[in-house]
């Protein structure tokens, strides 16, 4: 490749790894930044990431390490894949090792539960000058890191800059989008978590597919609404950062969202199970339907049987008991 960068990943976990992947084979200088030492070492020497993504070979050219600054250091592009909740902190980690013309492409979904900003708002607020793009869509790690065909969306305010990063990123087997609509891309992102939850409470409750089918449909109605409400194009919504994500992430076990959901609907033990990010944006997406005057009844159900406010079950009577209506009202 002629267009050779160095991009550094921070967060090893299955998405990060799987991104850096994609981009070391498309023959750029990847370096991940990962916290623990057994996953460096794992990287670096055995060229695999048990912990996050089993039985997938890694190329041989990526380099982890346990020093952000090792791998920021002289990065042309930054990948921030952590969970939505810890980016504010990662962010006041970063400070110090950025150039101003480093561009960070934000590739976590979710809202911060203290405040209600999305993962572009919160970085802005903790770094102002830096470039921002962001990365969502109907993808999941293990798909891209086998080289399976996989197509998201990359927003930035700066439409050339999205144009460019898309060029960089993009390969055989990943095809990025650019878009301007960071909002609609974060929205999407964020909120589908949420109705995930639901989609696998049904599936875990075997309440069968058509009921799957409804909890879909009509969450991507609630998506919409919200989306539109925080200042979300309908376009994107409708793109594969929106309703494309939506459906993949509710049906199948591979989302995490999904399992947390299915789990809950079998009365199964939660505690051991892998974060899942709609469990922190259920209540707050909640809150900001309510602020913004958006009928959500499935999102606020969610958020009303996490914070243990109503059984699943009195949960599923009352959204099928609820008033009758027109469906596009």
């Amino acid at each position: 490749m002629n267009d050779r960068r160095k991009i550094a990943v921070v967060g090893g976990g299955a998405w990060g790894t799987a991104l850096a992947t994609v981009a070391a084979r498309n023959g750029h200088s990847v370096e991940i930044y990962a916290r623990e030492e057994q996953t460096v070492e794992a990287i670096n020497t055995r060229h695999e990431n048990p912990s996050y993504l089993p039985d997938i070979a890694l190329p041989p050219e990526l380099h982890a390490t346990s020093r952000i600054e090792e791998a920021l250091d002289g990065a042309e592009m930054v990948l921030v894949v952590v969970p939505a909740q810890t980016v504010r902190a990662l962010a006041r980690t970063m400070k110090d090792h950025l150039t101003e013309q480093t561009p960070l492409v934000l590739c976590s979904k979710g809202i911060e539960k203290s405040t209600g900003l999305f993962v572009s708002q919160m970085m802005a607020e903790e770094l102002p000058d830096q470039p921002l793009a962001v990365l969502s869509g109907p993808s999941f790690a293990q798909d891209l890191a086998r080289g399976l065909p996989t197509a998201v969306t990359l927003a930035s305010a700066d439409a050339g800059l999205a144009d460019r990063l898309a060029a960089i990123l993009s390969g055989d087997t990943l095809r990025i989008y650019a878009s301007a609509d960071i909002v609609g891309v974060e929205a999407g992102g964020a909120l589908k978590n949420v109705l995930a939850l639901a989609a696998g409470a049904i599936a875990g409750r075997q309440m069968g597919p058509s009921a799957g089918a409804a909890i879909v449909t009509r969450g991507f109605v609630e998506l919409r609404r919200l989306g539109e409400a925080l200042g979300a194009r309908p376009e994107t919504l409708m793109g594969l950062s929106g309703l494309g994500d939506l459906v993949l992430t509710c049906s199948s076990p591979q989302s995490r969202n999904f399992a947390y959901g299915a789990a809950l609907g079998r009365g199964e033990d939660l505690t051991q199970l892998k974060l899942a990010e709609g469990i922190y944006s259920a209540s707050i997406a909640a809150r900001l339907a309510r602020e913004h005057g958006v009928e959500a009844p499935i999102i606020q159900t969610v958020a009303d049987v996490l914070e243990g406010a109503v059984s699943l079950d009195d949960a599923i009577r009352a959204l099928l008991s609820r008033p009758l209506k027109r469906e596009t009202d």
